[in-house]
């Protein structure tokens, strides 16, 4: 086993190699957790947030389920 199978591959996307942080499409960065290690809490979501997420995502699907009702007993006449 060589030294190289050890060290962490710093790809991006793109392909282009960086020297320590992650960049994303943009050129900022970004410092994302490794594969498969342990997910840290700033790296996801507050809870808050997510909850507010789904319910909004939910509620525009029953808006939406709503009006496409309206629009074929409209036009079922």
């Amino acid at each position: 086993m060589t030294d190289s199978d050890n060290t962490l591959d710093h790809t991006t996307a793109g392909g282009a190699t960086t020297g320590g942080a992650t960049t994303g499409g943009d050129g900022s960065a970004h410092g994302a957790a490794p594969r498969g290690g342990p997910v840290r809490e700033e790296d996801r979501a507050p809870m808050g947030l997510t909850i507010r997420v789904f319910i909004y995502l939910v509620g525009v699907h029953f808006i939406a389920a709503f009006l496409f009702l309206l629009f074929y007993l409209a036009g079922a006449k």
